[in-house]
């Protein structure tokens, strides 16, 4: 694995490589995509299915084809192992109430005058999850998109996963049962975004689209954005982990590695204020390594996008860490929340050794669906305000519309806007 020290020479063009680690050739694809999304558009079910065929190996005949059937998820969710069933329950529950602490009120202010300012926040009326699927289906990806959308109130949810072959994680049909999902189609990759935020004769147009996946659906997002609002554009997974001394080098190396066996684009990240923990991590890393049934993958991901920094203290350690802006930070030191007030942009900040990241991916409670790539600069973590809109509320009493419409007709004046004075100005005694 990489070690670089922010003494040497080359650091910065080191650096300014990890920097643009997220970063995807949108435009590589751009074309590609719009042309699945015009498809879709105007096609409909016709070029859905075909994508279908082209795309995931086998072919649809019919419209109910392409749908999960609620019979298969509750078949699937009954025959779980009771540890499973249990383990399912327990992350919902967590989930659940996480997010049932993010819900926004509605609420008015009256004034003296008689006006009333207030906000109303409504959920939106459908939403769509995109579950990723192919290579590996992700259950826990269902239960942290749905669960937001069900606090918040969302009455229409539906999902689109792709489903390679025609067959299905048994897993996820399980949490789609627990999540209560009526609606729920086996399509993937842009056409599903396409067909979410478009509609077809059977995948209803939604409002929002939630949801990770590859460069083709990320893509997708960015095109239809405007027509429906998403969450975020997120990139390939990441890590980074702040440590000294006092953290423990098995950890910390396995902790890197769960990040680099999600895939190759993975990017896992070390900074350190000890040589010797650096040196130490690197050999622990290619002796888990050759443990791991994902050793291809996780290998490939350490050597070309994984980094280990030597900082000359941890302050500097921070301020490089704020500068990646990851997805998942763990602060792996001896006094964490002594940091925490120092740490301005990460998706996700696990605090201590007893906190790995990947008790955030399935049962903590928090949002796994994260900004990636230096993103959390300007995202938040998906939440129920997803889901969510507001409306201003104004009603001016006539003592109010008496007080405040001279300063406001006099702007409205200034900005040669004869009409929005003279509103004004004829509902004043």
């Amino acid at each position: 694995m990489l070690i670089i020290d922010t003494q040497d020479k080359n650091f910065s063009k080191e650096f300014e490589i990890l920097l643009n680690r997220g970063k995807m050739d949108i435009d590589s694809v751009s074309s590609i995509v719009q042309n699945i999304i015009n498809e879709i558009k105007e096609q409909k079910n016709q070029a859905l299915f075909a994508h279908v065929s082209k795309f995931d190996g086998w072919t649809p005949s019919q419209d109910k084809d392409i749908m999960i059937d609620t019979a298969d998820m509750k078949k699937a969710y009954d025959s779980l192992d009771s540890k499973l069933k249990d383990a399912l329950h327990l992350a919902y529950d967590r989930i659940y109430s996480y997010h049932q602490k993010q819900l926004p009120k509605s609420w008015l202010d009256f004034e003296d005058n008689g006006s009333v300012l207030g906000q109303k926040v409504t959920p939106v009326d459908k939403a769509g999850l995109y579950i990723p699927g192919g290579k590996a289906a992700y259950p826990s990806s269902l239960l942290m998109n749905a669960i937001p959308a069900i606090v918040a109130g969302v009455k229409e949810i539906v999902v689109c996963t792709p489903t390679p072959n025609d067959e299905i994680n048994h897993l996820l049909l399980a949490a789609l049962h627990l999540c209560g999902i009526k609606k729920a189609f086996k399509v993937g990759g842009a056409t599903a975004i396409a067909s979410l935020a478009y509609g077809t004769e059977n995948i209803p147009k939604v409002d929002v689209i939630t949801g990770p996946g590859n460069i083709f659906v990320a893509t997708a997002k960015k095109l239809v954005f405007g027509e429906v609002n998403i969450d975020m554009i997120a990139g390939p997974s990441e890590i980074g982990v702040i440590a000294d001394k006092s953290a423990n080098i098995n950890h910390l190396a396995i902790d890197l590695l769960s990040q680099a066996e999600h895939d190759q684009m993975a990017s896992s990240i070390l900074i350190t204020d000890s040589v010797e923990v650096a040196k130490e991590v690197a050999e622990e890393i290619e002796k888990v390594l050759k443990t791991l049934s994902r050793e291809e993958i996780a290998r490939e991901s350490i050597e070309k996008r994984g980094a280990i920094i030597v900082a000359q203290d941890i302050t500097q350690a921070v301020d490089i860490m704020n500068e990646l802006a990851v997805e998942h930070l763990e602060l792996m030191v001896e006094n964490p929340f002594e940091l925490l007030p120092l740490i301005k942009h990460a998706g996700a900040i696990f605090m201590g050794r007893y906190t790995p990241e990947a008790i955030g991916d399935y049962i903590a409670g928090p949002n796994h669906t994260l900004p990636t790539g230096g993103t959390a600069k300007f995202y938040s973590p998906l939440n129920v305000e997803n889901f969510l809109k507001k409306s201003s509320i104004i009603s001016m009493s006539k003592k109010g519309i008496n007080e405040l419409a001279s300063a406001c007709a006099l702007l409205a004046d200034t900005e040669g806007l004869e009409a929005h004075k003279l509103s004004v100005t004829s509902r004043v005694d």
